[in-house]
C-alpha cells in the first residue's frame, strides 16, 4: 500500500497534466457515442460522477484519497457499461405512421403511431412525431413502456394552419436505459406527404344537412326556385319539413316509407370565380389568412353550384395571373378546383386587375355569374375593381365581395369616446362611410356587391348564388 502511495505522488509530482488526461480519457468515449450513435449520458451518470470528483479534492491532504477516487471512477464505469448494454440497437426498433394523406385546414386530423421493440429488454421510451411547426398536436409526446419483442400504437390528432403539401420524414424515439444513466436517440424513418387542402369537411357537413334539410343549421336560407313544382329532380326520404303536396304516392307505397320528390330548377349557369391573391389578402381573422376564407367560400359555393349541375371555374391572381381552372361541371370539378387552390398563398405584391380581367375576358367569353372576392384598404384599389367590374357589366353578371376587417368595424363601434380612443373611432367612421360609398357606387353601376366579415362569407355567398339562381338573373 505504501508502494502505491509513493507511486501517486511521484506520478502527481512529475506529471501534474495526468488529471487532464483523466478527463480526456474519460470524455473521449462519451463524445465518441454521442457523436455517432447519438447516446448520451443523464443527469443521474453526472451526479454519480460527481461523487469521485468531490473525492478527489481530498488528495491535496492525503494521496491515498486518490485510491478512492479512482476506485469508485471503476466502478462507476463498470455499471455504466453493463447499463450501457441495455440500449437497443437502433435495428432493434421500428416504427409506422398511420393516416390519411390528405387533411383540411384547421380540422383536427387523426395520426396513428405503430412502435415497435425487436430488442430482448423491456424499455422506457418518449416518442415524437416529425409534425411541421405550421401543424399543432396534442398530445405532442408520448411516455411509454414496452416489453420485449411487442409493439404497441398510440394516437394523437393535429390541426394544422396552413395549406400546402407537407412532409412527416421521421419519427423520434428517446430510449432511456435500465438503470436510467444514459439516453439514446433514434430517427426512424417514415416518410409521409400530407397535404393541406381548404376546409372540405363543410362540404361534408353540407351533404348531410341537405339530404335532412337542415341547411338552416350553416346559415343558408330556404330559396323557393321559380319553377321548382316543374323540374323534377329526385326522390327521397320525407322529412317533417317537406311540404305534404310533394309526396310520391306510389313510390311510397312501393317502398312502405313516405318519399318526396325534390325539384330544382332547370337552368344551368356558368361560374367563373377571381379570387384576389395579393397584399390586400394577406390579413388575418379568426387564425387564419383572408385568402383562406375566400377559398374556403369559393370551395362551399361550387360545391353546392356543382350539385345543382352549374359550371364552376377559377381565376387566382396577383400582379399576374396565377391560375385558371376552365368552368365545368360535374363532380370530378371540385378536384380541379381543389388542387388549383391547396398550394395558393398571399403575396405581398400589388394584385392587377387588369390582367385579371383581360385574361377573363380572353378565356371567359360565354355570359358567367363572375364572383370577385377581394378587400378594399384605399381609394386607388377601390377605383379599380369599380372600373372593371364595371366594364363587364351586360356581358356577365358580376358580384363583388369585399371583406370587412374586425380591427376597423370594432373601433368605430368603440364605447370609450374619449382620449385616444375617440380620434380611432372618428377615423373608422370616416373609412367606413367611404367604404359605404364604395359599395353604392359599385350598385349605381349594375354591380351586384357584398360587405361581409370573413367568418361569415360562405353562409352569406351560397345564400346569394341561391337568390340569383332562383331569380334567374343569368
Amino acid at each position: 500500500m505504501n508502494l502505491i502511495v509513493q507511486f501517486l505522488e511521484s506520478t502527481l509530482k512529475t506529471s501534474p497534466a495526468t488529471p487532464i488526461m483523466m478527463f480526456v480519457i474519460f470524455a473521449a468515449p462519451l463524445l465518441f457515442y454521442a457523436r455517432f450513435w447519438r447516446i448520451y449520458p443523464t443527469r443521474l451518470m453526472a451526479l454519480l460522477f460527481a461523487a469521485p470528483l468531490l473525492a478527489s479534492v481530498g488528495v491535496l491532504f492525503s494521496p491515498f484519497v486518490l485510491l478512492v477516487a479512482l476506485a469508485l471512477d471503476g466502478l462507476i464505469i463498470l455499471v455504466g457499461w453493463l447499463d450501457l448494454v441495455t440500449l437497443p440497437q437502433r435495428k432493434h426498433l421500428s416504427a409506422e405512421r398511420e393516416t390519411l394523406r390528405i387533411a383540411s385546414l384547421q380540422k383536427k386530423h387523426r395520426v396513428s403511431l405503430l412502435i415497435e421493440n425487436r430488442s430482448p429488454f423491456r424499455l422506457s421510451l418518449a416518442v415524437r412525431d416529425d409534425v411541421p411547426q405550421e401543424f399543432t398536436a396534442l398530445p405532442e409526446e408520448f411516455q411509454m413502456e414496452l416489453d420485449p419483442h411487442s409493439r404497441a400504437t398510440v394516437h394523437y390528432e393535429f390541426e394544422p394552419s396552413s395549406r400546402g403539401a407537407f412532409t412527416l420524414e421521421y419519427v423520434y424515439i428517446q430510449v432511456t436505459s435500465f438503470f436510467r444513466l444514459w439516453r439514446k436517440y433514434v430517427r426512424v424513418p417514415v416518410e409521409t406527404e400530407i397535404k393541406v387542402y381548404p376546409d372540405m369537411k363543410q362540404l361534408s357537413e353540407y351533404a348531410i344537412l341537405a339530404r335532412t334539410n337542415r341547411l338552416s343549421l350553416m346559415g343558408v336560407r330556404r330559396t323557393r326556385k321559380v319553377g321548382q313544382d316543374h323540374d323534377f329532380e329526385r326522390l327521397r326520404d320525407y322529412t317533417p319539413d317537406d311540404n305534404y303536396k310533394h309526396i310520391d304516392w306510389r313510390t311510397t307505397a312501393r317502398r312502405r316509407k313516405l318519399t318526396v320528390r325534390e325539384f330544382q330548377s332547370s337552368q344551368s349557369q356558368r361560374i367563373i370565380f377571381l379570387i384576389d391573391c395579393g397584399r390586400m389578402m394577406t390579413n388575418e381573422a379568426d387564425g387564419i389568412s383572408l385568402l383562406d376564407h375566400s377559398l374556403n367560400a369559393m370551395l362551399m359555393m361550387s360545391y353546392v353550384a356543382l350539385r345543382q349541375g352549374d359550371s364552376v371555374g377559377a381565376i387566382c391572381f396577383s400582379n399576374e395571373v396565377l391560375s385558371y381552372v376552365p368552368p365545368r361541371s360535374g363532380a370530378n370539378q371540385m378536384n380541379h378546383l381543389l388542387h388549383a387552390s391547396y398550394d395558393r398563398f398571399p403575396q405581398l405584391v400589388e394584385s392587377r386587375y387588369d390582367s385579371a380581367f383581360m385574361y377573363l375576358r380572353t378565356h371567359c367569353q360565354k355570359r358567367s355569374l363572375v364572383v370577385m372576392i377581394s378587400n378594399v384598404i384605399d381609394e386607388v384599389n377601390a377605383h379599380q375593381i369599380e372600373q372593371y367590374l364595371g366594364t363587364i357589366v351586360g356581358r356577365h353578371l358580376p358580384l363583388g365581395i369585399l371583406l370587412r376587417d374586425h380591427r376597423l368595424f370594432d373601433a368605430a363601434d368603440s364605447e370609450k369616446l374619449y382620449g385616444r380612443n375617440l380620434f380611432e373611432a372618428a377615423a373608422a367612421a370616416e373609412i367606413l362611410t367611404w367604404r359605404h360609398q364604395v359599395l353604392t357606387d359599385l350598385a349605381h353601376r349594375g354591380v351586384m356587391a357584398m360587405d361581409v366579415f370573413p367568418e361569415d362569407l360562405t353562409a352569406n355567398l351560397v345564400n346569394q348564388y341561391l337568390e340569383i339562381k332562383a331569380r334567374h338573373l343569368l
